[in-house]
């Protein structure tokens, strides 16, 4: 009997150590990886597949009422010019009052001064960390391709406490993406990403990739899926937008059953240049009412919608970003520049406030 204690003690002390050996994986030798991902040599796909739970918690409570947010202001764009830690500080200071859980689009300088920030001043925010690939039409792109996929692996593993996934790529696959890339290209980075972190990896893309049969052979590789849902841009009014955004997801759901669905953007503009008119164009798109009454509306419902389901949903966004919509130059009413529930000086727009009021009443 005491030898089978003993053997028994020995075995769940072999399976702690094992458990803790996979959720901190060893150090990475970045300079071998980096050689490995630009010559595309093969990345094994795990067999059998294990799936990474995605978990939206912080301290037991679901955070899954998420934000994306863009870092940039006035005078700043990727690449170009970031912001300072103070602004990002404000930045998090305003966004953990409302959210605690936020998406990056890419893993730079920027990215890492986020991280940064949250840990040195333990904010209670978890992050969706992406990388930003792009079709390899040329040897530029792909050393970029590289360059983020090797610094979100570094990342990954530094901030594990804080980065709950990874999202490799943003709508890359669906047949209207100006980037679109080689799905397997983007294989290629997800294993990169999978095989030297311990977290959930994903990609994130428009609903009309994941709703056709070539998207499995993605979701096939990933720990969960995230896709973008927007009614505005879908041609919908207000009076149906939800009863739509709700058949979509179920839709997704139904043909990715064994997944977990993540919606990685939704929301409603402030404003679109109704002029700029032709195929995919904003003004040819949007059939609704776009301005601060509008996004009002939308955020109850979302709200509503969120909470009542339970499915993590990230608003886009919290920002207005005046680089987006071919930069600072162009006109303001460019539709990607108003996506923010506040104005690029960090003032909150009548709609969040209105918004926040009517939450407050039903309190």
């Amino acid at each position: 009997m005491r030898k089978l204690i003993i053997t028994v003690l020995l075995f769940l002390c072999m399976m702690q150590t094992a458990c803790l050996y996979q959720s901190k994986p060893g150090r990475v030798n970045m300079q071998n990886l980096e050689q490995q991902i630009l010559e595309k040599q093969n990345f094994e796909k795990e067999s059998p597949f294990i799936t990474r739970q995605f978990s939206p918690y912080l301290n037991n409570e679901w955070i899954g009422n998420a934000i994306s947010y863009g870092c940039y202001r006035k005078g700043q764009a990727p690449d170009i010019k970031g912001p300072s830690e103070e602004q990002i500080l404000e930045d998090l200071n305003i966004i953990k009052q409302y959210w605690h859980f936020i998406r990056v689009y890419g893993a730079d300088d920027d990215a890492r001064r986020v991280l940064d920030v949250i840990q040195m001043h333990q904010l209670p925010i978890k992050v969706m960390l992406g990388a930003w690939v792009a079709s390899e039409d040329n040897v530029g792109q792909k050393e970029s391709n590289v360059k983020q996929v090797l610094y979100a692996i570094e990342l990954a593993n530094i901030y594990q406490d804080i980065i709950a996934a990874v999202n490799v790529g943003n709508e890359s696959q669906v047949f209207w993406s100006f980037h679109r890339m080689d799905p397997q290209h983007l294989i290629h980075y997800i294993r990169a990403v999978r095989n030297n972190t311990a977290i959930p990896v994903t990609t994130a893309d428009d609903y009309n990739f994941w709703n056709k049969p070539e998207s499995h052979i993605i979701a096939d590789e990933i720990d969960f899926i995230v896709t973008h849902i927007y009614p505005l841009w879908n041609g919908k009014t207000l009076d149906i937008a939800f009863g739509w955004f709700d058949s979509v997801y179920k839709d997704i759901k139904s043909k990715h059953p064994d997944k977990t669905i993540v919606i990685g953007e939704t929301g409603w503009a402030t404003n679109y240049n109704a002029d700029k008119t032709g195929p995919g164009e904003q003004g040819t798109l949007i059939k609704a009412s776009v301005n601060l009454a509008a996004q009002e509306q939308y955020l109850i419902m979302h709200n509503e919608w969120v909470n009542k389901n339970k499915v993590t949903t990230f608003l886009f966004e919290a920002f207005d970003e005046p680089w987006k919509g071919g930069g600072e130059n162009s006109p303001p009413q460019e539709i990607e520049k108003n996506w923010g529930v506040f104005y690029e000086n960090r003032i909150p727009k009548e709609s969040f406030q209105n918004y926040l009021n009517h939450k407050n009443n039903q309190l």
